[in-house]
């Protein structure tokens, strides 16, 4: 069943229910209302007659005039002595029976009664003594409800019928207007169709309607989805395309060494040592590939423990002298003293693909500074270099997988393959932190890592750290 079909039979029952409950309501309160009236008619001429027929009482007999029944005109009368027989009665009132009654009760008794096939409102009337009060006789006044009943029948009849066409005429709108409401529907159904059968994720569904209805916000929604979804593919392909260039140089010398080595019939060092080293920098790529996946989806494990980040700052500083090129100075600039929560060794490795980045984009004569400093309730790691700088149009990837600045550059001899900035953020994002690059081509580059401090003393060095003024690019 369609979802328009729903909607139209929802609504057209929905309808039919509120006119049944309203058309029951209006016929009971009109029987009602119509029977009250009977028996105030009823109730009226009996008061009528009491006060102009009883005259006398002699032995208990009742004594009544002819002229007082002309006040009973369209109501049968029916006179009963305190015994029940009967003293008078109007004909065709034959059949009238003088009902359940109370001769100690002297309050008036309603009923509906059968006589000669039609139906009668009956009340029931004590003539009483003065001032005794004693009941000496019963008054029966009949009033047909032929006429109440015709009335409460065309009524019924005229609600069956303008419920029924109420109902058809109710449908047929609610038809057409669920179908003009779900008609973009039906576009973004053959848009989404087409897409998934041609594989473009390039088309867009047109908004039709005003964009803040919630049609038109579905429509914009699912553009922004298929939008993503482009972005999605097209990372994933770059991607794949990255990684299989990244596996190809490694693959290559690994075969042309083992072709060497088979032409050679014997081991040979350099190129067991080349195999070597290309096995190690795909398996670091992978276990980095790994790490990234861990990370991206929240799954990253972490040894969380209270660090000294100056402490872990000097470490890295020692281990960057090392690694500098000659001619690249590596300093310390600004050190707070600062403890934060988090994974030592992944806070290190995050400094130190910092550095590698910041020493590979450093030529001779330059420098790279370390810094550390507090910021109301933050630790600032910073890392800066006096490089080439990073053009503003790169900043927003640079921390993409694979992604490169100078995509021609030779990798290096320590196996990079582009994915420490990712897994530098990565990982502090983990930590809920953020990075910042400040950068300004010609005069260097400043990665600043965002870690929430604990509590406690900030203990401030007063030696300033280094600054580069430039397009700053806050990534969360």
């Amino acid at each position: 069943m369609t979802l328009r079909t729903r909607l139209t039979l929802w609504y057209t029952g929905l309808l039919a229910a509120v006119l049944m409950l309203f058309g029951t309501v209006v016929y009971l309160l009109l029987s009602f209302l119509l029977t009250q009236q009977i028996n105030d008619t009823l109730l009226r001429t009996a008061e009528d007659i009491r006060s102009t027929a009883i005259r006398s009482v002699d032995g208990g007999r009742i004594a009544f005039p002819p002229q007082a029944l002309a006040l009973t005109a369209g109501v049968g009368v029916q006179l009963r002595g305190r015994d029940g027989e009967v003293a008078f009665q109007d004909p065709g009132m034959e059949e009238l029976s003088l009902g359940p009654i109370d001769p100690d009760d002297p309050s008036a008794i309603f009923r509906t009664e059968t006589i000669g096939g039609i139906d009668y409102r009956v009340m029931t009337y004590p003539l009483l003594l003065q001032p005794e009060d004693e009941v000496i006789g019963f008054l029966l006044l009949a009033s047909s409800l032929e006429a109440s009943q015709q009335a409460l029948q065309g009524l019924l009849v005229l609600m069956l019928v303008g419920g029924v066409l109420a109902v058809v005429v109710a449908g047929i709108v609610g038809w057409s207007t669920a179908s003009a409401a779900l008609r973009p529907l039906d576009k973004v159904t053959e848009t989404a169709l087409h897409i998934t059968r041609a594989d473009d994720l390039s088309r867009r569904i047109p908004l039709s309607g005003p964009p803040r209805d919630e049609v038109g916000r579905l429509t914009l929604a699912f553009n922004e989805t298929l939008e993503r979804l482009e972005t999605l593919f097209e990372t994933q392909r770059r991607f794949l395309a990255d990684v299989s260039h990244e596996l190809r140089t490694p693959l290559t010398t690994i075969r042309g060494n083992v072709d060497l080595i088979s032409r050679m019939e014997r081991s040979d060092p350099e190129s067991l040592e080349a195999i070597q080293s290309e096995v190690d920098r795909m398996t670091r790529m992978v276990n980095d590939l790994l790490l990234l996946a861990k990370a991206e989806t929240g799954k990253l494990p972490l040894a969380l423990e209270e660090i000294e980040l100056d402490t872990l700052m000097l470490e890295v500083y020692k281990q960057a002298r090392v690694l500098a090129s000659e001619g690249v100075k590596v300093e310390i600039g600004r050190e707070d003293q600062v403890r934060v929560l988090g994974d030592r060794d992944r806070l290190k490795q995050v400094l130190l693909n910092l550095l590698a980045n910041a020493l590979d984009h450093t030529s001779a004569g330059g420098k790279v500074t370390l810094a550390l400093a507090c910021v109301e309730d933050w630790a600032r790691l910073t890392v800066t270099d006096t490089g080439s700088g990073i053009p503003k149009e790169e900043l927003p990837h640079i921390f993409e997988r694979f992604y490169r600045i100078d995509r021609s550059r030779q990798r290096n001899d320590s196996g990079g393959a582009g994915l420490g900035l990712s897994i530098a953020y990565w990982i502090t994002r983990s930590h809920k932190g953020r990075v910042e690059v400040v950068s300004e081509v010609g005069r260097g580059t400043t990665f600043s890592v965002w870690l929430p401090r604990l509590e406690g003393d900030c203990v401030t060095a007063s030696k300033p750290s280094f600054q580069i003024e430039g397009a700053r690019t806050p990534v969360q």
